[in-house]
């Protein structure tokens, strides 16, 4: 659930707190630094709301203007919460990668390498197993083919996969062979 935090403004609160059926986030009142920075180490999907920019927080609206016109307030918070929710689906940690879904990319420190849609699924696919995964199960549920099809798709995508990450990350261990199928480590 999307959590909005007023910080320091009593009066907005109340306010959102009239209209809360009406609005789809949980809405909180926090009036001090501690209280807040605590808040914000058990949370990750939350927007604040204060009327100076709070250092080092990212998801944050600040109101320098008042009186506000509160239904473009809340189309506002409602927009925030939308990036937040797209860019937090955007982005899949894998081993000490992560994988950003958008770019079709796959990056560690500063490094990037460029990656197709059906590497990035091959990729999503085998890091949500625990167990090698059988190339008749990436043909079906990664490449839609049937399994009693004669094909060599999946090896030569892996090989090519496991190649590209290689020669720009130097990992051999990404993707590893198993004699029942491909896992990563």
């Amino acid at each position: 659930m999307q959590n909005l935090i007023i910080y320091k403004i009593t009066s907005l609160y109340h306010i959102l707190k009239e209209l809360d059926l009406d609005l789809n986030f949980n809405i909180s009142f926090i009036d001090n630094k501690n209280s807040l920075n605590h808040e914000l180490n058990n949370q990750n999907n939350y927007l604040i709301i204060s009327h100076e920019k709070q250092p080092d927080i990212n998801n944050q609206i600040v109101i320098e203007n008042s009186p506000i016109n509160i239904f473009k307030l809340i189309e506002k918070i409602n927009i925030k919460f939308l990036k937040l929710q797209f860019n937090n689906q955007s982005s899949v940690k894998v081993n000490n990668y992560i994988i950003n879904l958008n770019s079709r990319e796959m990056l560690t420190n500063s490094t990037k390498l460029k990656l197709t849609e059906k590497e990035i699924n091959t990729i999503i696919y085998l890091s949500k197993s625990n167990k090698p995964v059988s190339i008749n199960e990436l043909q079906k549920n990664v490449w839609s083919y049937q399994s009693d099809m004669e094909t060599h798709t999946v090896e030569t995508h892996i090989y090519r996969l496991r190649k590209k990450i290689l020669s720009i990350f130097n990992d051999e261990e990404f993707i590893v062979s198993k004699k029942n199928g491909y896992q990563i480590k």
